[in-house]
């Protein structure tokens, strides 16, 4: 049998008042108070409390307080990304982040779901895993919404909705996004 905590990283609906659960976000809480407020400057014991938050994590991954997660050891991060200010990523699923990837202030990315059916969302929830790949540039208060992959090389313009999948280097603006046009790879 299942625990919760593997239901909820394989997109199963799972209860969030887990014990288990509930004990690794308060632990994440606490790790983002004493980056938040505490160490909101960029020192060694800052990098140790990012490191802590976020094993998963490549080489230079900066965040710019305050920044908000569920877990945080479901980010997967490649090398030099860099989350700007009021950042939020629910990470009930793997969320992979691919190298050279920046967010602008205000970027939400929400693995988490909650069923349609009023009597199985008063107890249930799942999550959906998030992909954006190399070289991105998300734009501010965008939001991307569970179960979304975005390619290599995309921009995502500041205030969009991304909904579907994005292919590899395209531009992507609006609520819902929509691809409006190729880059150059």
């Amino acid at each position: 049998m299942k625990t919760e905590k593997e239901k909820m990283i394989d997109g199963e609906f799972y209860l969030a008042g887990d014990a288990v659960l509930v004990k690794d976000r308060r632990k994440a809480k606490n790790l983002l108070h004493r980056l938040n407020v505490i160490e909101y400057r960029v020192t060694k014991k800052a990098r140790e409390i990012i490191q802590e938050l976020i094993p998963n994590a490549g080489a230079n991954l900066y965040i710019e307080p305050p920044f908000f997660c569920d877990y945080g050891y479901n980010i997967f991060c490649g090398d030099n990304v860099y989350f700007n200010v009021n950042c939020v990523v629910l990470d009930g699923a793997k969320v992979t982040i691919g190298s050279n990837v920046f967010f602008a202030p205000n970027v939400q990315i929400y693995t988490a779901n909650h069923p349609l059916d009023a009597e199985l969302r008063k107890t249930l929830e799942n999550a959906f895993p998030i992909t954006i790949g190399d070289d991105c540039w998300i734009g501010g208060n965008t939001v991307i919404c569970p179960g979304i992959s975005i390619g290599k090389g995309c921009v995502i313009g500041a205030g969009s909705v991304v909904t579907k999948d994005i292919p590899d280097n395209s531009l992507a603006v609006g609520n819902p996004a929509k691809v409006i046009r190729k880059l150059n790879p």
